[in-house]
This record gives C-alpha cells, structure tokens and sequence, in this order.
C-alpha cells in the first residue's frame, strides 16, 4: 500500500485550505487585512533548550546548572565553520564564565531565534512586497521569522543575527547572579565583580555560579539588560596561525576521537537502512522497475516508490544499494539534459540581453557614456557542485502519527514542514533534532531529503536512515547557477574607467531556490515560476567598489533546463571574478601596475584601500611584471562600507607538468571586530581553498541528464598537496563584525585567473580556469 493511501484519513480530517500560513500571513498583512489581528500576534516562543533538573534556565538562551556548568543554545547549524564555539564564547564572555566549563547544545527551530538579517536579505524570496522587509528591524521581519521559526544558516549572518541576543541573554544572567550573592552578602550589587564562574565582592567573599542559581532563578530579569562595555573580541596577531587560543573549539575532542554525530552516526533500536535513485535532469518522474528482480532477496526490508524517485530499505545500506541496482529504475519527463542544450539555452539568453536585461543598479548616465564602448570582454562561469564530504543523509522514526527526525539542515523549520506536508500530518507532530553536518557548501538548504526519508518511514513502519550515494547527492543537489558577464567600459586619457557595466546572463537561481525553500514546489514547479524574473540577488556584488562616476549592473533572467542553486561565496564569487578579472584588463590596456591601478579608484574606501595595499606588501608584490605569476583581487562584501567585509589577496601561481599550480596565496582581511581570531582564520583559509576548488575544478556537464564527472575524484578538487602556502593578516577594526567565511571563496578565483595571466600572457575568461585548454 502507498504510504499516501495509509495517511488519507488524517488529511480528510485536517479540512484545511491549502493556503501555506506564509502566505496567510505575510500576504494578508502585507495588504492590510491582517494588520491589527498580526500585530497582536501572540509574541511569547518556547525555548527549546529544556533545562535538567539540576539547571536553571536564562531567557530561553543558556542554561547553568548546579555544578556551575553553562550550556549554550546554538540555533545555527554547526558544518564546520565553528559557529558552536563562536556563539557559546559571546554567551561566556558577557557572562563571566569560565571556558573550560561552557558547553553547547543545538536547538530544535523555535520562534525564540529568528535569523532577522537573513530573513531581511532574502525578502524578495519571502514577502509579497519586499520593500516593506528590507531591514532587521522591520516589522514585517520580524513576524515572519518569528512565526515560522526562521532560524536558517546561510550567507554569514550567524553573528549579525544572534550576538546581540545572546549577549542580552547572558548579562541578565550576570546581573541575576550578582543580585543572588550581593543579597547573601549583604552588600550593594555595583560592588561585585563576574569572572572565571565566580561572583566575588571584595571583602572576600566569593560564590561559584553553580551556588546561586537556585537563588538567582527566582529573581526577575533587569530590563534593560546590563551589557559589559564592551562585546566579545580578540585582537590580530601577525603570524600567529598556530598560537594557542584562550577560546578552543568546543566541537573538536569529539571530532578528534571520534564521537561528534553526523546525520549518518544516528542508530536507533530496530533500525534499517535505505538507498535511493533519481530520475536524470529532465526525466523527473519514475516510469518502471523490475520488481521481481528482488523478490525473496535476503536481508531486504522492503521497497518505496514515488512519483520522483525509488528507494530499497534493507538491513543494510549495501543490500539496499545492490537492491536498486538489480532493479534498474527507468524514468520519464520532457527529455534527458544534454549540455548542448545548455549552453544553447545560456547562449540564447545572452544573445537577447538588450531585450530581456533589467537594470538593478545604476549610478549616473552609463547608457549615455557606453552607447560605443571600446573596451568589451566576456566572461563565463560553468555550472559548479557543492561536494560535501558527507552526502545528504537523514533518519526517521514514525510511530502513532509522529515524526521523528534526525538530520543536518540549515533551513530546519522550513525542513519539518515539508517533511510532514510529504506524509500529511500537521508539522507539530514533527520532532527535528539537529546534528552536524560534515561540510555542507550550502547544499544543506536543500530539503528534498527530508521529504524522502518521512515518505520511506511512513512506508515501512520502522527507523529508517536514508543516505545519498555520491552519485545520488551530485545528481540531486541542484549545481551553482553557470552565468555570463559581458563586461564594457570606458576609459579616459589616463586608461582609468569613467563608465563602466556589468550586464550578467544567469539564472535567477535566488528566486528558483525562495520557491523551493518557502513555497515547497519541486525543482522544475521553481524553475517555472521564477522564469523571466529579475533575480537582484543573483547579481549581488555586481557594483564595483572602486570610483566610478557611471556605472550599470544588469540582469538578464536566463531560462535554462537546469535546477540550479546558492553556493558558498553567494553570487559574489561570481561577480567578484568578472570585475577583478576585468578591472585587470583594464589595468594591462593602460599599461599600468594593476595594484597601482586599483589603488587610484579606491580614494572613496579607505578600509579597502588598506587591505589592497598590506596584501601586496604581505605577498611582496613585483608589478605583475610578464612571467612573474603575481595576480591580485579584492572583493567587498555588504552594500554599508561602514559593516562590509574587505579582503585583498596576491596569488602566486604558473603552468607546469600537470597543469596550473597555485603556490603561495597573500590575503589581507579587514572583518571589523574579530570575535574568534583562530576561527576567523580558519574561515579565511578554508575559503580560500573552496575558492580553489572554484578556480581550477568543481565544475560538471551534462550527458543524458547526469552530471559528469560523477565522483569526488574526477571532480579537479585540490588535494593536499595541491594546497598552497596560505599567509593571512587581519587588519584591526572596531566596526561591526562582519562573517568571514565567504570572503576568501569570492577572492580566489580572480587572483588566481590575474595570476595566470600573468606567467603565461594569455587571459582565461571562463571558470574553472584551463577548462577550454590553452
């Protein structure tokens, strides 16, 4: 029996509109309907970080029990990037605790932790009239984060959207802790300090935390809460990569021996596993499968199918694989994706830009100044793979009409409800627990594989955890949108660009990935419904940080037979590596140092201007001279240059025997306040790296609707030895903290290409670099 026919009657007895609460909500109060009855909206969220029975809990943030142990909620999915560590030392700074006795805890989604920045800058994904959400403090935001539990993790907005509350959370504690010891004291409680656990006044007197909370529990939060002057930091350190640091991972013991959960390390009593196939890109739905080719097979549970897809469940992931192998599922839809076809289709958008472009910023009179441009160059971007180094992978449990979850997801509020949407109950009957996600790249804001697992777990009656071959996961997990920039400018008499315009042919992948995460429509629904649309989202970046009087950045929504997604580095790192690539260009046509060169249009951006010039000095910068195979780029991040994120970086790279080698990356990084420097630098590396991976391989074709290649090792990935001598210098700042984990993504590939240039005299305009040859 479908697991459909099993759940009709818990939808007969549902008798609801299908009208999304999204929609209910954001569209009724957009338009005035719902305004007054909206604004009333119960504003009172459970914590789900359940105290024991030995702890006392802090506004729904932290924890501390008796044994003085303080307990962090981490509503961000922790993929490697350390956000576990980075949010739980805002919480003990501001508290006073000491380190060795803090610990974390991820939390299922809750109303209480909104990601407001995030929910601001994906408005147009979400809201009916984006206008009205443009910012965190907008009311809008606010309700339709709040009400849906928003909580995603994504675009660097982590610090941005949970320092403030945390550090609320945990003052409040302090000063509740304070007031706890001054009453048992007898003293004044401006006369106590917090440090290291303790409440001490000095008389002598000194109390653990663990001594008051019983106490301090009881006493009503101060509003406002008594912030400390000033918020978590550590100050830069040139060279001092490998320097011991007063905040170590929380994650990495059990990283180290072994114990840290994955979505894959998940067994429950009783447990089965399942493997799963997926129609090619264009032949979506399942047409047949040999059935009685394992009939009687042993140690197989039982097999599910859907419309999209067919999965064998056994007693082993092995025996289920094998099970589909033997079964040979055959699918059908408009036509198997040949990458002739995409290419024609991305060459078909682009050759129509004057009519299908639509103007996302403009900056003067740039039609007037570029009707003729002299200076003309295009450059493309191949479709790229996320590769994780743990493919998707979930497990479940449905009993009595509950569904258990146990799964990575940097979207989870948005994951449950599709979960129990696929099997028809309501999403409070769906428990998400949320573990680690082994690298993620951001294909963990796919939600595809929560559907499938809650559809297998309704099917077979028993836990099940489904995991992603890498075949599967590459094919599934829709690639990074492939665009193309023709770039045009125009120069005055000292070559410096007095107009210039971007007009970039891309997907509007941003808005194709809102109506799979928001609205729950399936890849070629999203792809439908966002065609033609101009995506501002899918061109950020595209304005130029440098001082020119007139300058455009188009859009031109290309229509291609392709699911495509977010990547880590946004759709910056694709823009970054059209305006420094070009930005080069311009330089060598003047005949002048492209450092130089920069440097005269950065007069208006000091912070950049900066990292511009400590980067070449840091990677002892020559000129760019013929054959040196120096390269330099900069990318902004932010459209504030006052909150942006800033980073230069010297390339080093040349040809030898196999292939182009990339030995010696400079960067310079201005971040604002650094929260975690030792984190801060692995981000930087890391992305870094990533960007590597971007530059010189991680990209596929499509043949008969597969992506080729169909495995990690074919992929162009940088092994170790790959890897190049990486040397990072922060620049100290007060401004606002600004997340580095996709500054280094953005700025890789366009060194890398200028780098190339560089050694070999030839320009390569098409990402990943070399894969046209030379």
């Amino acid at each position: 029996m479908d697991f459909r026919e099993k759940l009709i009657s818990a939808k007969d007895r549902a008798k609801l509109p299908d009208v999304s609460r999204r929609q209910l909500l954001v569209g009724g109060a957009a338009a005035g309907g719902l305004l007054v009855a909206w604004t009333l909206w119960p504003r009172n969220y459970a914590t789900t970080l359940v105290p024991g029975e030995a702890e006392a809990d802090f506004g729904g943030w932290l924890t501390i029990g008796r044994d003085g142990v303080v307990t962090v909620a981490i509503p961000q999915l922790e993929m490697g990037q350390g956000v576990t560590t980075l949010l739980a030392q805002i919480a003990a700074v501001e508290l006073g605790a000491d380190w060795r006795q803090v610990g974390a805890e991820p939390v299922m989604p809750s109303g209480l932790f909104p990601n407001l920045p995030l929910a601001a800058d994906w408005a147009p994904l979400w809201a009916n009239f984006p206008s009205l959400a443009d910012t965190p403090d907008a009311w809008l935001v606010d309700r339709f984060a709040s009400a849906q539990a928003f909580n995603a993790t994504a675009a660097g907005t982590s610090l941005a959207a949970y320092e403030m509350p945390l550090r609320i959370a945990a003052a409040s504690a302090r000063d509740m802790l304070v007031r706890a010891a001054a009453e048992r004291w007898d003293v004044v409680p401006e006369e106590c300090e917090v440090a290291d656990g303790f409440v001490r006044h000095a008389a002598g007197g000194a109390l653990r935390f663990g001594e008051l909370v019983d106490e301090a529990r009881e006493l009503d939060p101060p509003d406002p809460a008594p912030l400390r002057p000033q918020a978590a930091f550590e100050q830069p350190v040139f060279g001092e990569a490998d320097a011991q640091t007063s905040f170590p991972r929380i994650d990495l013991p059990s990283k180290v021996d072994g114990s840290h959960l994955f979505a894959g390390d998940i067994r429950l009593p009783g447990m089965v596993f399942a493997s799963i196939r997926h129609g090619p890109v264009g032949l979506p739905e399942l047409f047949r499968f040999d059935a009685d080719a394992v009939a009687g097979m042993r140690g197989l549970v039982g097999v599910v199918k859907s419309k999209r897809w067919l999965a064998a469940v056994a007693e082993s992931w092995w025996i289920a694989d094998q099970a589909l192998s033997r079964m040979r599922a055959h699918f059908t839809g408009p036509g198997a994706l040949e990458q002739a076809v995409l290419d024609t289709d991305l060459e078909r958008a682009s050759e129509q830009r004057e009519e299908l472009a639509e103007r996302i910023v403009e900056v003067g009179d740039p039609d007037a100044m570029l009707e003729n441009a002299p200076f003309v160059r295009r450059y493309e971007i191949a479709p790229a793979v996320h590769a994780p180094l743990e493919t998707a992978s979930a497990t479940a449990r449905f009993v009595d009409g509950r569904l258990e979850l146990w799964m990575a997801s940097q979207v989870p509020s948005l994951a449950r409800e599709a979960a129990a949407k696929a099997i028809g109950i309501s999403a409070e009957d769906v428990v998400l627990y949320p573990v680690a996600a082994g690298g993620s790249f951001d294909a963990r804001l796919e939600k595809q594989h929560a559907i499938e697992i809650a559809q297998i777990a309704a099917e077979i009656g028993r836990p099940v955890q489904l995991t992603w071959s890498r075949v599967q996961d590459l094919q599934a997990v829709p690639p990074r949108a492939p665009a193309t920039a023709d770039m045009a400018a125009v120069t005055g008499a000292d070559g410096q660009p007095l107009a210039w315009r971007a007009r970039i042919t891309t997907p509007p992948f941003m808005r194709e990935m809102g109506h799979r995460l928001f609205d729950n429509l399936v890849p070629e629904a999203a792809r439908a419904e966002s065609r033609g649309e101009a995506d501002a989202l899918a061109v950020a970046g595209g304005m130029p940080p440098y001082g020119i009087s007139d300058v455009a950045v188009d859009h031109v929504p290309a229509s291609i037979r392709l699911p495509v997604t977010r990547m880590r580095g946004g759709a910056e790192a694709m823009t970054a590596f059209f305006t420094e690539c070009f930005i080069d260009e311009l330089a060598a046509e003047a005949g002048r140092d492209p450092f130089l060169y920069r440097m005269a249009l950065l007069g208006g951006v000091p912070r950049m201007a900066e990292c511009l010039r400590r980067a070449t000095r840091l990677g002892e910068w020559d000129g760019a001279r013929s054959g040196s195979g120096q390269g330099v780029a900069m990318v902004r991040m932010g459209n504030d240059p006052q909150t942006a994120g800033h980073i230069a970086c010297v390339a080093q790279a040349g040809m030898g025997a196999g292939g182009a080698r990339v030995t010696r990356l400079s960067a310079t990084v201005d971040i604002g306040r650094i929260v975690n420097l030792d984190i801060a630098r692995q981000q930087i590396e890391g992305g870094l790296v990533f960007g590597l991976s971007l530059a010189l391989g991680s990209s596929v074709r499509f043949e008969n609707g597969h992506p080729v290649p169909r495995n990690m090792g074919a992929l162009g990935l940088p092994r170790l030895a790959d890897c190049p001598d990486i040397v990072v210098d922060f620049i100290s700042s007060d401004a606002e903290p600004f997340d580095p984990g996709e500054l280094g993504v953005a700025v890789a590939a366009p060194a890398i290409a200028n780098a190339l240039f560089a050694a070999t005299g030839l320009r390569m305009r098409r990402l990943p670099l070399l894969s046209e040859g030379l």
